[in-house]
């Protein structure tokens, strides 16, 4: 009996597996990610010794049926003009470029979003950056489907894509994609690296960072850098990330040869804030004298006898906005020329530490089969430097203005630690050669031609070879899948997939030739509007890059449009639309249709209304009272909002009888912020109004031993932008000190640097004290109340 319901359970759980079986087709199961799980091919008994096993198979891109899959290695730099590096006909030389030039593909017309953040959701996800929700920052998302922030879970990346196929896939550098509210270690962390598709992550999260002292993520948890990079020379951020992404593909290929490796290396070079290593800074001095306006004459010569640019090109002129290098004071041509040796050695530093991973994959055998593809720019080079450079970003973004005898007392330490600089603007544009405009720009190629190259011995045979073809960051992800033979996926975790919006550059690889597939594109970024289709560019300039907010009486949807035939007209020299109106006309018809289609609308050309905390989700809305642990470190964007408003630091503390020294809490540190710490046995208030003025309160008298109740009271004149304020220090209730803040930072004080509680990362608040300034009395937490 027993032996009959035995055989009967046997061939019903027999049928069953036949059945789901036939359920699943081959062709579906490679299109639904993760792979559905496949039927047992072996033999089961009613015991073992009837039964023939099946071991478990390694995840490989064979075992999917994929053989030689390339490894990928994609490299973007930020900031970068097309008329930079020396490959395209630039002045700062980048051999790491050239030699990807040389056994690869070289694009000349090949473009990105005019942002950070926006092209950096395009290039992950292979679509449009408002199909993705990055119409714009993160930091500056609004309610809006195009502008909300978020990469959406239809939408893919194709690191995910490649980690389902058994790629080993890892992400250095930038991470300018997780939503300001999500960037806690309260998470949730499905927007961070390795929730889109890469198994580790190490860079650092936001739109840029200290390159000296870089606020380090590793996979999701913050930690500080080491003091020497890994050959014991002094820190540089750029070196670190090369040592970490060679580390890891040597690691990677010494455990399983056989696994493809993708590694996405982002470097913050060259963004802001321009720092590198002095040597390398030093080996460009008196280069740059001749000013903005010598250099594009240069590098324009240049573009045409390398063959970037088309013989017939014109060179665009300089706005009218950006003065004449002859224009300039002896002193000005002396701090802007020694600001642009800065930026040319942050730039030549980052091209070597990229061949430094170049050379790592030559070394371990990897790289007649590794894709390389190299894009120099995420956009344009940057403008947000303003007319005269600045020795601290932070002024940018708050509207504080910078004295020129500053930038001459600093002109020797300039790219060093002590300075958060940026270069004057019409170096921004003289980057851009031969185009008009910068980045922001998106309605011209200033702010949107990048040059890109593409290496792959194995798969890439026209060494050197040009491509003239139109291409857009969102063709990268296409063009790796095709590179690696995986199809797009119908479903990721379940979730239907948007079909991927660029198109595969593979089909340039053997003709140069060959008619462009990437016959339409549009381009919106802040108000700029444009339009490509078939050879022709329609361009609509909405706000220059170094106006803080566009004029009220300008009106979005009836701007100056420009035609351009770029065919013909290399570098949109030459506008056609008085000539051209009913051509204008349908093309204008068509940058709306297309807005309409991928999220674009509403336009929306506000800046700094743009970037109100209130737009977005928030982890502090609708509280007023915050306690946060010792050890707590927190970025602005999740910590409460405490400029221009009322609110009171209370810290319960014990102070030994000898005394205790150290932070309490701070936000921000050398280049903005505030601190409130015990020294000299003192309570000190400190406030960094971006350098420009720093404010500071102590108290009278000496704290006393035992247990103290230690406050500062914030109370400010007005809830207005830059409002002052009266800060009042108590211990145990009785008022020990007052001072004044006159004049308060408006709307953000660090682009990199956290909350901290109990000690102090990043770089001090004042340089009166040296990190981390860990409190050496008892301190459990530090409470924030709004009021």
């Amino acid at each position: 009996m027993l032996q009959r319901l035995l055989r009967v359970a046997f061939v019903g759980w027999l049928t069953t597996i036949l059945v789901l079986q036939s359920a699943v087709p081959p062709a579906l199961a490679q299109e639904i990610l993760p792979h559905p799980p496949r039927p047992f091919s072996g033999k089961i008994g009613l015991s073992y010794q009837s039964s023939e096993p099946v071991k478990s198979q390694l995840k490989l891109p064979s075992t999917f049926g994929i053989e030689n899959a390339p490894n990928v290695l994609l490299v973007l730099i930020d900031d970068v003009g097309f008329g930079q590096f020396s490959s395209f006909g630039g002045g700062i030389p980048t051999p790491t470029m050239d030699r990807v030039v040389k056994n690869g593909l070289q694009f000349t017309q090949f473009h990105t979003t005019a942002l950070c953040s926006p092209t950096r959701a395009a290039l992950l996800t292979g679509r449009n950056h408002h199909s993705v929700g990055n119409g714009v920052i993160t930091e500056a998302g609004t309610g809006f489907p195009g502008y909300t922030g978020v990469i959406p879970d239809n939408a893919g990346t194709f690191a995910q894509i490649l980690q389902a196929y058994g790629y080993s896939t890892a992400w250095f550098g930038k991470n300018h994609n997780v939503p300001d509210w999500e960037s806690s270690m309260a998470g949730p962390f499905d927007r961070w690296p390795q929730g889109l598709g890469f198994d580790y992550f190490y860079g650092f999260v936001g739109g840029d960072t200290d390159q000296f002292h870089p606020a380090l993520v590793e996979n999701t948890t913050r930690i500080e850098p080491p003091e020497t990079n890994a050959d014991g020379t002094p820190y540089h951020l750029s070196t670190d990330l090369a040592d970490h992404a060679i580390n890891y593909i040597r690691q990677v290929n010494a455990v399983s040869p056989e696994k493809p490796f993708l590694v996405y290396l982002a470097p913050g070079a060259a963004h802001a804030p321009h720092q590198a290593p002095r040597e390398w800074i030093d080996q460009f001095k008196g280069q740059f004298d001749m000013g903005w306006d010598k250099y594009r004459e240069e590098a324009f010569a240049r573009q045409k006898k390398l063959g970037v640019i088309p013989a017939d090109a014109q060179l665009t002129p300089r706005p009218a906005a950006l003065a004449a290098w002859d224009s300039l004071s002896p002193e000005e041509q002396r701090v802007y020329a020694r600001m642009m040796e800065v930026f040319a050695g942050f730039t030549a530093h980052v091209d070597h530490e990229v061949g430094r991973v170049v050379d790592a994959i030559d070394q371990i055998g990897e790289l007649d089969n590794t894709l390389v593809i190299y894009i120099a720019g995420d956009n344009g080079a940057s403008a947000e430097g303003g007319f005269n450079g600045l020795l601290n970003e932070m002024t940018f973004f708050n509207g504080l203005p910078e004295k020129l005898e500053d930038k001459v007392a600093a002109i020797d330490d300039l790219g060093g630690p002590l300075y958060y600089n940026h270069f004057p603007s019409a170096w921004a544009w003289a980057m851009d050669t031969p185009f008009q405009w910068t980045k922001q720009i998106a309605s011209h190629f200033g702010g949107t031609r990048n040059g890109m190259a593409m290496a792959w011995p194995a798969g890439i045979k026209d060494k050197g070879g040009k491509r003239f073809q139109f291409s857009h960051v969102i063709d990268i992800a296409p063009t790796i899948l095709e590179a690696a033979g995986i199809p797009q996926p119908v479903q990721i975790n379940g979730i239907d997939q948007k079909p991927i919006e660029g198109t595969s550059l593979a089909y340039t690889f053997a003709d140069a030739k060959v008619p462009t597939r990437h016959t339409t594109q549009y381009f919106e970024m802040a108000g700029n509007q444009g339009i490509y289709s078939d050879g022709w560019m329609a361009s609509a300039l909405w706000s220059e890059p170094w106006v803080p907010e566009p004029s009220a009486d300008k009106d979005i949807l009836n701007l100056d449009w420009e035609l351009y035939h770029i065919d013909e007209d290399f570098s949109q020299a030459v506008n056609l639309a008085d000539q051209m109106p009913e051509k204008l006309q349908d093309m204008k018809t068509l940058f709306f249709a297309e807005a309409a289609k991928y999220n674009v609308l509403p336009l929306d050309g506000r800046k700094i209304a743009r970037l109100n905390v209130a737009n977005r989700p928030s982890l502090t809305a609708g509280r007023t009272h915050f306690a946060y642990p010792r050890g707590m470190r927190l970025p602005e964007g999740s910590a409460p909002d405490v400029k221009y408003r009322n609110h009171t630091i209370t810290a319960n503390v014990e102070i030994p009888e000898q005394g205790a020294e150290g932070m309490l809490i701070t936000v921000g540190g050398r280049f903005s912020g505030y601190g409130l710490f015990v020294k000299d046995g003192k309570l000190v208030y400190h406030y960094n109004l971006a350098g420009v003025e720093r404010y500071e309160v102590e108290s009278s008298t000496r704290l006393p031993a035992g247990k103290v109740v230690l406050k500062a009271d914030y109370k400010t004149d007005a809830v207005q932008p830059y409002a002052g304020a009266t800060v009042t220090l108590y211990a145990n209730n009785k008022k020990i000190g007052q001072g004044r803040v006159e004049k308060s930072i408006p709307n953000r004080f660090t682009l990199d640097e956290t909350l901290d509680i109990g000690f102090d990362t990043g770089t001090p608040v004042t340089e009166s004290y040296e990190l981390p300034f860990a409190f050496t009395g008892k301190l459990d937490e530090v409470a924030i109340d709004l009021n």
